[in-house]
Protein backbone atom coordinates (compact mmCIF):
# COMPACT_ATOMS: atom_id res chain seq x y z
CA UNK A 1 0.00 0.00 0.00
CA UNK A 2 2.75 2.67 0.96
CA UNK A 3 4.44 1.75 -2.20
CA UNK A 4 1.46 2.33 -4.26
CA UNK A 5 0.86 5.55 -2.69
CA UNK A 6 4.46 6.68 -3.07
CA UNK A 7 3.75 6.02 -6.40
CA UNK A 8 0.76 7.00 -7.02
CA UNK A 9 2.37 10.89 -5.84
CA UNK A 10 5.17 10.60 -8.06
CA UNK A 11 3.45 9.58 -11.36
CA UNK A 12 0.72 12.24 -10.44
CA UNK A 13 3.90 14.59 -9.69
CA UNK A 14 5.69 13.53 -13.05
CA UNK A 15 2.46 13.89 -15.02
CA UNK A 16 1.51 17.71 -13.70
CA UNK A 17 4.75 18.86 -14.50
CA UNK A 18 5.13 16.72 -17.99
CA UNK A 19 1.33 18.41 -18.93
CA UNK A 20 2.88 21.77 -18.27
CA UNK A 21 6.13 20.85 -20.39
CA UNK A 22 4.18 19.66 -23.11
CA UNK A 23 1.42 22.39 -22.88
CA UNK A 24 5.07 25.02 -23.37
CA UNK A 25 6.00 23.42 -26.23
CA UNK A 26 2.96 22.76 -28.09
CA UNK A 27 2.56 26.61 -27.27
CA UNK A 28 5.57 27.47 -28.60
CA UNK A 29 5.57 25.61 -31.61
CA UNK A 30 1.98 26.88 -32.84
CA UNK A 31 2.65 30.33 -31.50
CA UNK A 32 6.80 29.72 -33.92
CA UNK A 33 4.68 28.94 -36.70
CA UNK A 34 1.94 31.53 -36.61
CA UNK A 35 5.39 34.65 -36.20
CA UNK A 36 6.82 32.59 -39.16
CA UNK A 37 3.94 33.14 -41.54
CA UNK A 38 3.00 36.53 -40.42
CA UNK A 39 6.13 37.72 -41.18
CA UNK A 40 6.46 35.89 -44.58
CA UNK A 41 3.55 37.47 -45.50
CA UNK A 42 4.87 40.59 -44.69
CA UNK A 43 8.10 40.08 -46.73
CA UNK A 44 5.92 38.68 -49.65
CA UNK A 45 3.82 41.85 -48.92
CA UNK A 46 7.19 43.92 -49.09
CA UNK A 47 8.44 42.44 -52.02
CA UNK A 48 5.37 43.02 -54.20
CA UNK A 49 5.49 46.44 -53.50
CA UNK A 50 9.05 46.75 -53.99
CA UNK A 51 8.21 45.42 -57.85
CA UNK A 52 5.29 47.77 -57.69
CA UNK A 53 7.40 50.83 -56.97
CA UNK A 54 10.01 49.67 -59.69
CA UNK A 55 7.75 49.65 -62.29
CA UNK A 56 5.76 53.02 -61.52
CA UNK A 57 9.10 54.42 -61.39
CA UNK A 58 9.70 53.81 -65.10
CA UNK A 59 6.08 54.40 -66.13
CA UNK A 60 6.64 57.96 -64.64
CA UNK A 61 10.45 58.63 -65.25
CA UNK A 62 11.63 56.19 -68.23
CA UNK A 63 12.94 56.89 -71.36
CA UNK A 64 11.54 54.47 -74.13
CA UNK A 65 15.02 52.97 -75.87
CA UNK A 66 13.09 52.74 -78.82
CA UNK A 67 12.48 56.57 -79.39
CA UNK A 68 14.52 57.95 -76.81
CA UNK A 69 11.68 59.62 -75.69
CA UNK A 70 9.27 59.38 -72.56
CA UNK A 71 7.23 56.43 -72.55
CA UNK A 72 3.53 59.09 -72.46
CA UNK A 73 0.53 57.08 -72.56
CA UNK A 74 2.37 54.19 -74.93
CA UNK A 75 1.46 51.15 -71.86
CA UNK A 76 2.72 48.72 -74.19
CA UNK A 77 5.95 50.43 -74.45
CA UNK A 78 6.01 50.42 -70.52
CA UNK A 79 5.59 46.32 -70.40
CA UNK A 80 7.89 45.64 -73.06
CA UNK A 81 10.64 47.49 -71.40
CA UNK A 82 9.66 46.17 -67.93
CA UNK A 83 9.38 42.70 -68.60
CA UNK A 84 12.54 42.80 -71.01
CA UNK A 85 14.85 44.62 -68.06
CA UNK A 86 13.12 42.69 -65.04
CA UNK A 87 13.35 38.50 -64.13
CA UNK A 88 10.83 37.89 -61.74
CA UNK A 89 11.78 34.99 -58.75
CA UNK A 90 11.00 31.56 -59.46
CA UNK A 91 7.87 31.79 -57.33
CA UNK A 92 7.26 34.74 -59.16
CA UNK A 93 5.22 36.08 -61.86
CA UNK A 94 4.36 39.62 -63.79
CA UNK A 95 1.09 40.09 -65.61
CA UNK A 96 0.27 43.49 -67.92
CA UNK A 97 -3.10 44.20 -68.68
CA UNK A 98 -4.48 46.43 -71.35
CA UNK A 99 -7.96 47.26 -71.32
CA UNK A 100 -9.57 44.27 -69.72
CA UNK A 101 -7.58 41.81 -71.52
CA UNK A 102 -4.17 40.13 -70.82
CA UNK A 103 -1.12 41.85 -72.85
CA UNK A 104 2.03 40.33 -71.44
CA UNK A 105 3.37 37.44 -69.12
CA UNK A 106 6.71 37.27 -67.29
CA UNK A 107 8.71 34.54 -68.87
CA UNK A 108 9.05 31.02 -66.75
CA UNK A 109 5.61 31.97 -64.63
CA UNK A 110 5.30 29.38 -62.31
CA UNK A 111 1.26 29.10 -63.27
CA UNK A 112 -0.47 31.29 -66.28
CA UNK A 113 -2.71 33.31 -64.46
CA UNK A 114 -3.43 35.46 -67.87
CA UNK A 115 -5.43 32.07 -68.69
CA UNK A 116 -7.57 32.23 -65.27
CA UNK A 117 -10.71 34.73 -66.62
CA UNK A 118 -12.06 34.99 -63.15
CA UNK A 119 -9.13 36.56 -61.24
CA UNK A 120 -8.32 38.81 -64.63
CA UNK A 121 -11.35 40.36 -64.61
CA UNK A 122 -10.73 41.39 -60.62
CA UNK A 123 -7.88 43.04 -61.61
CA UNK A 124 -9.16 44.74 -64.71
CA UNK A 125 -11.74 46.26 -62.42
CA UNK A 126 -9.42 46.97 -59.65
CA UNK A 127 -10.14 50.91 -58.89
CA UNK A 128 -6.76 51.37 -57.12
CA UNK A 129 -3.76 49.09 -55.89
CA UNK A 130 -5.02 46.57 -54.44
CA UNK A 131 -3.39 43.55 -52.16
CA UNK A 132 -5.24 40.33 -52.76
CA UNK A 133 -4.58 36.46 -52.56
CA UNK A 134 -6.50 33.39 -53.98
CA UNK A 135 -6.60 30.00 -54.35
CA UNK A 136 -5.31 28.47 -58.25
CA UNK A 137 -4.81 25.06 -59.97
CA UNK A 138 -1.41 26.54 -59.46
CA UNK A 139 -1.61 26.66 -55.51
CA UNK A 140 -2.40 29.55 -53.34
CA UNK A 141 -1.28 32.80 -55.09
CA UNK A 142 -0.58 36.92 -53.23
CA UNK A 143 -0.71 39.49 -55.54
CA UNK A 144 -0.89 43.09 -55.59
CA UNK A 145 -2.30 45.08 -58.93
CA UNK A 146 -1.97 48.57 -59.41
CA UNK A 147 -4.02 50.44 -62.48
CA UNK A 148 -1.31 52.42 -64.62
CA UNK A 149 -3.50 56.20 -65.90
CA UNK A 150 -2.56 58.23 -68.38
CA UNK A 151 -3.55 62.33 -68.76
CA UNK A 152 -6.66 62.93 -67.79
CA UNK A 153 -6.90 60.20 -65.48
CA UNK A 154 -7.08 58.05 -68.71
CA UNK A 155 -7.14 54.44 -67.57
CA UNK A 156 -4.43 52.77 -69.86
CA UNK A 157 -4.29 49.60 -68.54
CA UNK A 158 -3.14 47.65 -64.96
CA UNK A 159 -0.02 45.98 -64.02
CA UNK A 160 0.02 42.78 -61.71
CA UNK A 161 2.83 41.63 -59.55
CA UNK A 162 2.31 38.11 -57.98
CA UNK A 163 3.77 35.03 -55.45
CA UNK A 164 3.38 32.04 -55.00
CA UNK A 165 4.52 31.38 -51.19
CA UNK A 166 4.29 27.11 -51.17
CA UNK A 167 7.65 26.67 -51.01
CA UNK A 168 8.23 29.31 -48.72
CA UNK A 169 5.63 28.00 -46.74
CA UNK A 170 6.95 24.51 -46.95
CA UNK A 171 10.38 25.61 -45.65
CA UNK A 172 8.52 27.57 -42.70
CA UNK A 173 6.68 24.26 -41.98
CA UNK A 174 10.15 22.25 -41.89
CA UNK A 175 11.20 24.45 -39.57
CA UNK A 176 8.23 23.96 -37.42
CA UNK A 177 8.45 20.64 -37.88
CA UNK A 178 12.12 20.58 -36.92
CA UNK A 179 11.40 22.82 -33.60
CA UNK A 180 8.86 20.10 -33.12
CA UNK A 181 10.99 17.30 -33.04
CA UNK A 182 13.59 18.99 -30.72
CA UNK A 183 10.46 19.84 -28.62
CA UNK A 184 9.40 16.02 -28.55
CA UNK A 185 13.02 15.01 -28.12
CA UNK A 186 13.45 17.22 -25.28
CA UNK A 187 10.01 16.22 -23.93
CA UNK A 188 11.27 12.75 -23.74
CA UNK A 189 14.48 13.69 -22.36
CA UNK A 190 12.66 16.04 -19.31
CA UNK A 191 10.15 12.75 -18.84
CA UNK A 192 12.87 10.62 -17.71
CA UNK A 193 14.93 13.37 -16.28
CA UNK A 194 11.49 14.39 -13.91
CA UNK A 195 11.43 10.69 -13.25
CA UNK A 196 14.48 10.55 -11.50
CA UNK A 197 14.00 13.96 -9.91
CA UNK A 198 10.60 12.79 -8.25
CA UNK A 199 11.96 9.86 -7.21
CA UNK A 200 15.22 11.62 -5.17
CA UNK A 201 12.54 14.33 -4.02
CA UNK A 202 10.24 11.61 -2.78
CA UNK A 203 13.11 9.77 -0.76
CA UNK A 204 12.50 11.28 2.24
CA UNK A 205 8.55 10.70 2.15
CA UNK A 206 9.67 6.90 1.42
CA UNK A 207 12.00 6.95 3.89
CA UNK A 208 9.50 8.39 6.53
CA UNK A 209 6.58 5.70 5.14
CA UNK A 210 9.61 3.11 6.10
CA UNK A 211 9.81 4.18 9.15
CA UNK A 212 6.85 5.24 10.89
CA UNK A 213 5.95 1.19 9.35
CA UNK A 214 8.73 -0.06 11.26
CA UNK A 215 8.51 1.89 14.65
CA UNK A 216 7.67 -0.50 17.25
CA UNK A 217 7.89 -0.17 20.81
CA UNK A 218 10.81 -2.36 21.01
CA UNK A 219 12.27 -1.00 18.23
CA UNK A 220 12.62 2.93 18.11
CA UNK A 221 16.22 3.18 16.52
CA UNK A 222 15.34 3.93 13.06
CA UNK A 223 16.21 7.19 11.48
CA UNK A 224 15.64 8.75 8.23
CA UNK A 225 18.87 9.52 6.37
CA UNK A 226 18.85 13.66 5.73
CA UNK A 227 20.25 15.10 2.51
CA UNK A 228 20.69 18.39 1.66
CA UNK A 229 17.86 21.71 2.35
CA UNK A 230 14.32 22.53 1.91
CA UNK A 231 11.47 21.18 3.45
CA UNK A 232 11.95 17.46 2.78
CA UNK A 233 14.94 17.71 4.58
CA UNK A 234 13.44 19.66 7.56
CA UNK A 235 10.53 17.49 7.73
CA UNK A 236 12.86 14.37 7.96
CA UNK A 237 15.18 16.05 10.66
CA UNK A 238 11.93 16.99 12.37
CA UNK A 239 10.62 13.46 12.16
CA UNK A 240 13.77 12.11 13.38
CA UNK A 241 13.57 14.42 16.46
CA UNK A 242 10.62 13.14 17.14
CA UNK A 243 11.60 9.23 17.02
CA UNK A 244 13.98 10.43 19.32
CA UNK A 245 11.87 12.05 21.87
CA UNK A 246 9.29 8.66 21.34
CA UNK A 247 12.09 6.90 22.07
CA UNK A 248 13.30 8.17 24.84
CA UNK A 249 9.79 8.75 26.47
CA UNK A 250 9.96 5.06 26.17
CA UNK A 251 13.11 4.41 27.78
CA UNK A 252 11.72 6.77 30.63
CA UNK A 253 8.49 4.89 30.69
CA UNK A 254 10.60 1.60 31.30
CA UNK A 255 12.93 3.06 33.79
CA UNK A 256 10.17 4.71 35.26
CA UNK A 257 7.71 1.51 35.56
CA UNK A 258 11.10 -0.38 37.06
CA UNK A 259 11.79 1.71 39.68
CA UNK A 260 7.86 2.24 40.32
CA UNK A 261 7.82 -1.71 40.40
CA UNK A 262 10.80 -2.20 43.11
CA UNK A 263 9.81 1.18 45.17
CA UNK A 264 6.35 -0.17 45.86
CA UNK A 265 7.13 -3.89 45.82
CA UNK A 266 9.50 -3.00 49.03
CA UNK A 267 6.82 -1.83 51.50
CA UNK A 268 3.88 -4.81 50.44
CA UNK A 269 7.15 -7.21 50.79
CA UNK A 270 6.90 -5.71 54.23
CA UNK A 271 3.40 -5.57 55.12
CA UNK A 272 3.07 -9.24 53.40
CA UNK A 273 5.97 -11.00 55.60
CA UNK A 274 4.51 -9.28 58.96
CA UNK A 275 0.80 -10.46 58.12
CA UNK A 276 2.37 -14.18 57.19
CA UNK A 277 3.83 -13.94 60.57
CA UNK A 278 0.34 -12.65 62.68
CA UNK A 279 -1.82 -15.73 63.92
CA UNK A 280 -4.69 -15.39 61.80
CA UNK A 281 -7.01 -15.89 64.97
CA UNK A 282 -5.30 -12.79 66.90
CA UNK A 283 -5.85 -9.36 66.37
CA UNK A 284 -2.89 -7.57 65.38
CA UNK A 285 -0.19 -6.72 67.32
CA UNK A 286 0.37 -2.84 68.10
CA UNK A 287 3.86 -2.94 66.49
CA UNK A 288 2.60 -4.84 63.48
CA UNK A 289 -0.31 -2.28 62.88
CA UNK A 290 2.58 0.51 63.04
CA UNK A 291 4.58 -1.18 60.90
CA UNK A 292 1.58 -1.76 58.21
CA UNK A 293 -0.03 1.57 58.65
CA UNK A 294 3.56 2.85 58.34
CA UNK A 295 4.30 1.32 54.98
CA UNK A 296 1.00 2.27 53.52
CA UNK A 297 1.61 5.63 54.63
CA UNK A 298 4.62 5.26 52.42
CA UNK A 299 3.25 3.42 49.52
CA UNK A 300 0.52 6.39 49.31
CA UNK A 301 3.19 8.96 49.13
CA UNK A 302 5.04 7.10 46.70
CA UNK A 303 2.06 6.96 44.78
CA UNK A 304 1.16 10.98 45.09
CA UNK A 305 4.75 11.80 44.09
CA UNK A 306 4.01 9.36 40.97
CA UNK A 307 0.67 11.40 40.05
CA UNK A 308 2.77 14.82 40.63
CA UNK A 309 5.46 13.76 38.05
CA UNK A 310 2.97 12.16 35.74
CA UNK A 311 1.25 15.62 35.51
CA UNK A 312 4.45 17.22 34.93
CA UNK A 313 3.68 17.03 30.75
CA UNK A 314 0.55 18.46 31.04
CA UNK A 315 0.10 22.52 30.29
CA UNK A 316 -1.65 22.90 33.18
CA UNK A 317 0.92 21.68 36.13
CA UNK A 318 1.42 25.38 36.60
CA UNK A 319 -1.59 27.92 36.92
CA UNK A 320 0.80 31.29 37.69
CA UNK A 321 -0.52 34.20 39.77
CA UNK A 322 1.01 36.96 41.24
CA UNK A 323 3.20 35.57 44.25
CA UNK A 324 4.62 37.76 46.91
CA UNK A 325 8.25 35.85 47.04
CA UNK A 326 8.99 37.17 50.71
CA UNK A 327 5.88 36.21 51.93
CA UNK A 328 6.54 32.61 50.64
CA UNK A 329 10.03 32.68 51.55
CA UNK A 330 8.44 33.51 55.13
CA UNK A 331 5.72 30.42 54.88
CA UNK A 332 8.61 27.74 53.57
CA UNK A 333 10.34 28.68 56.83
CA UNK A 334 7.50 28.35 59.28
CA UNK A 335 6.45 25.07 57.54
CA UNK A 336 9.44 23.25 57.18
CA UNK A 337 10.79 24.35 61.15
CA UNK A 338 8.47 21.47 62.24
CA UNK A 339 10.39 19.16 60.17
CA UNK A 340 13.36 18.15 62.35
CA UNK A 341 15.08 19.25 65.25
CA UNK A 342 17.53 21.87 62.86
CA UNK A 343 18.96 25.40 63.37
CA UNK A 344 16.61 26.57 60.44
CA UNK A 345 18.16 30.23 59.58
CA UNK A 346 16.33 32.82 56.98
CA UNK A 347 18.24 35.00 54.51
CA UNK A 348 16.65 38.56 53.65
CA UNK A 349 14.15 37.24 50.91
CA UNK A 350 13.53 38.80 47.39
CA UNK A 351 10.97 41.76 47.63
CA UNK A 352 9.31 41.32 44.53
CA UNK A 353 6.05 39.75 43.17
CA UNK A 354 6.02 37.33 40.05
CA UNK A 355 4.24 35.63 38.63
CA UNK A 356 4.04 31.69 39.72
CA UNK A 357 2.38 28.57 40.96
CA UNK A 358 2.73 29.17 44.91
CA UNK A 359 1.21 25.93 45.52
CA UNK A 360 3.78 23.94 43.33
CA UNK A 361 6.72 26.02 44.22
CA UNK A 362 5.67 25.28 48.27
CA UNK A 363 5.75 21.95 46.90
CA UNK A 364 9.27 22.11 45.09
CA UNK A 365 11.17 24.20 47.96
CA UNK A 366 9.73 21.64 50.73
CA UNK A 367 11.28 18.59 49.15
CA UNK A 368 14.27 20.99 48.99
CA UNK A 369 14.03 21.13 52.74
CA UNK A 370 13.05 17.85 53.39
CA UNK A 371 16.28 17.18 51.13
CA UNK A 372 18.18 18.68 53.30
CA UNK A 373 16.60 17.32 56.57
CA UNK A 374 17.60 13.41 55.94
CA UNK A 375 21.36 14.65 54.82
CA UNK A 376 21.84 17.03 58.33
CA UNK A 377 21.99 15.77 61.82
CA UNK A 378 19.83 17.25 64.81
CA UNK A 379 21.23 20.63 65.68
CA UNK A 380 22.57 21.03 62.07
CA UNK A 381 22.18 24.55 60.30
CA UNK A 382 19.43 25.06 57.47
CA UNK A 383 19.48 28.01 55.78
CA UNK A 384 16.52 28.74 53.56
CA UNK A 385 16.65 31.61 50.99
CA UNK A 386 15.54 33.54 48.01
CA UNK A 387 16.93 36.36 45.80
CA UNK A 388 16.71 37.91 42.66
CA UNK A 389 19.91 37.92 40.26
CA UNK A 390 20.30 38.55 37.23
CA UNK A 391 16.62 38.54 35.79
CA UNK A 392 16.02 35.05 37.93
CA UNK A 393 14.65 34.28 41.18
CA UNK A 394 16.66 31.49 43.12
CA UNK A 395 14.88 29.79 46.34
CA UNK A 396 17.05 27.74 47.64
CA UNK A 397 18.06 25.64 50.72
CA UNK A 398 21.59 25.44 51.88
CA UNK A 399 22.54 22.48 54.86
CA UNK A 400 25.63 21.70 56.64
CA UNK A 401 25.61 17.98 56.05
CA UNK A 402 28.37 15.70 54.35
CA UNK A 403 27.11 17.29 50.47
CA UNK A 404 26.53 14.92 47.47
CA UNK A 405 29.43 12.76 46.11
CA UNK A 406 30.90 14.03 42.54
CA UNK A 407 29.56 10.25 41.52
CA UNK A 408 26.10 11.32 42.78
CA UNK A 409 25.49 14.70 41.42
CA UNK A 410 23.69 13.85 37.98
CA UNK A 411 21.71 11.03 39.19
CA UNK A 412 19.53 12.52 42.60
CA UNK A 413 17.66 14.24 40.40
CA UNK A 414 16.54 11.25 38.61
CA UNK A 415 13.55 9.24 39.59
CA UNK A 416 14.16 6.85 42.59
CA UNK A 417 17.68 8.56 42.61
CA UNK A 418 19.37 8.76 45.90
CA UNK A 419 22.65 9.60 47.07
CA UNK A 420 25.24 7.22 48.18
CA UNK A 421 24.71 8.52 52.00
CA UNK A 422 20.56 8.31 51.49
CA UNK A 423 21.24 4.76 50.46
CA UNK A 424 23.48 3.74 53.11
CA UNK A 425 21.20 4.98 55.06
CA UNK A 426 17.50 4.48 53.54
CA UNK A 427 16.44 7.44 54.54
CA UNK A 428 12.85 8.54 54.04
CA UNK A 429 10.84 8.78 50.54
CA UNK A 430 11.35 7.04 47.46
CA UNK A 431 14.12 9.28 45.78
CA UNK A 432 11.21 11.55 44.20
CA UNK A 433 11.64 14.73 46.06
CA UNK A 434 14.49 15.98 43.88
CA UNK A 435 12.69 14.73 40.56
CA UNK A 436 9.64 16.26 41.34
CA UNK A 437 11.33 19.78 42.36
CA UNK A 438 13.47 19.59 39.07
CA UNK A 439 9.79 19.01 37.08
CA UNK A 440 8.10 22.15 39.15
CA UNK A 441 11.48 23.92 38.27
CA UNK A 442 11.17 23.31 34.40
CA UNK A 443 7.60 23.91 34.16
CA UNK A 444 8.31 26.99 35.17
CA UNK A 445 10.51 27.53 32.77
CA UNK A 446 13.66 27.28 34.86
CA UNK A 447 15.92 24.49 36.57
CA UNK A 448 17.28 22.85 39.65
CA UNK A 449 20.60 23.72 40.61
CA UNK A 450 23.28 21.91 42.69
CA UNK A 451 26.19 24.28 44.09
CA UNK A 452 28.90 23.76 46.46
CA UNK A 453 28.36 25.30 50.33
CA UNK A 454 31.50 27.15 51.92
CA UNK A 455 32.36 25.03 54.70
CA UNK A 456 30.59 21.71 53.11
CA UNK A 457 27.45 20.12 52.92
CA UNK A 458 25.03 21.60 49.83
CA UNK A 459 23.15 23.93 48.13
CA UNK A 460 20.14 23.44 46.20
CA UNK A 461 18.55 26.41 44.30
CA UNK A 462 15.16 26.39 41.81
CA UNK A 463 16.58 28.86 39.34
CA UNK A 464 13.09 30.64 37.54
CA UNK A 465 12.97 33.12 34.91
CA UNK A 466 12.07 36.47 36.78
CA UNK A 467 10.24 38.39 33.61
CA UNK A 468 7.65 40.70 35.48
CA UNK A 469 8.38 42.03 38.94
CA UNK A 470 6.71 44.69 40.98
CA UNK A 471 8.98 45.94 44.28
CA UNK A 472 7.38 45.09 47.63
CA UNK A 473 8.82 45.68 50.84
CA UNK A 474 7.42 43.00 52.62
CA UNK A 475 10.12 41.50 54.34
CA UNK A 476 9.69 43.03 57.96
CA UNK A 477 12.13 44.91 59.98
CA UNK A 478 14.21 43.11 62.48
Amino acid sequence: MRHRLLASTRARVLLGALALLAGTIALSVIANRILLLNRLDDRIDEDLAQEVGEFQRLAVEGIDPATGEPFGADIRAIFDTFFARNVPSADEEFLGLVGARPYLRSANAPFPLDEQADLVAVWAGAARPTYGSGTTPGGEVRWLVVPVAGAGDERLGTFVVARFPASERAEVDDAVRTAATVGFVAFLAAAFAAWAIAGRVLAPLRHLAAATESVREDQLDHRIPVEGTGELAELSRTFNEMLDRVEGAFAAQRAFLDDAGHELRTPITVIRGHLELTDPEAPLAEGTREIVFDELDRMARIVDDLLVIAKAERPDFVVPAPVDVADLTRDIVDKATPLADRRWEARPAAVVVADLDRERLTQAWMNLARNAVQHTAPGDRITVFSSSVGGNLELGVVDTGEGVAPEDRERIFDRFGRGGSARRTRADGAGLGLAIASAIAAAHGGRVELRDTPGGGATFVLVLPLTETVEEPTWPAS
